[in-house]
């Protein structure tokens, strides 16, 4: 019975057969005092094994030179081209392009609408919705507008404005710069709406200038 429940007291029972009764407190008390910091540290080697455990669960799947096409009822909408790819299996899996990211959208004749640059992308599997981050340029190629940003969100759910953001925006046309508080347009640049504009700047070409 007592080697079953606790090998250290018969080790001490062997070795120290005649100490007195008060010593024999003391040991004891240090005895208990040297199992509760056994009991703590291993408490602290299984909370550290249990986060082990939880970063490995971590998946990752990486993949470079990825080209990314999306359809809508077998029509091609748009194609993604990044150098590398990281998708994140997690409580809310996404897809990570940290390392920039080219986007050509197409209209219904399979031809290249606009197209978008940017140094970082991410991904939401479940809301089926894009962040955009750092130098984001997107070009309209029907008529030249430009939209420059350091965050935009791409929604292909929106039925009207598919790109949008809350952040300092500046617009350049063939005819003006616009600057903006917040930004929405659709894919192929054509329908805008400016939610706060602040500077503004017309070009006017040289040839409206009255001659001297």
């Amino acid at each position: 019975m007592i080697k079953k429940g606790n090998n250290t007291n018969v080790i001490f029972s062997r070795h120290y057969p005649c100490l007195p009764a008060s010593s024999r407190q003391d040991c004891f008390t240090i005895l208990l005092l040297a199992l509760l910091l056994i009991s703590i540290y291993s408490c602290e080697n299984n909370e550290g094994d249990i986060k082990n455990i939880t970063t490995k669960s971590l998946a990752i799947e990486e993949a470079t030179n990825v080209n990314v096409n999306y359809t809508s009822s077998g029509t091609a909408k748009a194609q993604l081209k990044a150098p590398l790819m990281l998708r994140v299996q997690d409580t809310v899996s996404f897809v990570e392009f940290p390392k920039k990211l080219h986007v050509d959208f197409y209209n219904e004749q399979g031809v290249i609408e606009s197209i978008l640059d940017a140094n970082y992308g991410k991904y939401n599997e479940i809301q089926s919705k894009v962040l955009l981050k750092d130098s984001i340029r997107f070009i309209g190629l029907k008529n030249g507008d430009t939209l420059y940003t350091d965050e935009l969100f791409w929604d292909r759910n929106r039925p009207t404005y598919q790109f949008y953001t809350d952040k300092p925006t500046v617009i350049k046309t063939k005819k003006e710069i616009i600057n903006s508080i917040g930004f929405e347009v659709n894919q192929n640049f054509t329908d805008k709406w400016f939610k706060n504009t602040t500077n503004s700047y017309f070009r006017v070409p040289t040839t409206s200038f009255p001659a001297y």
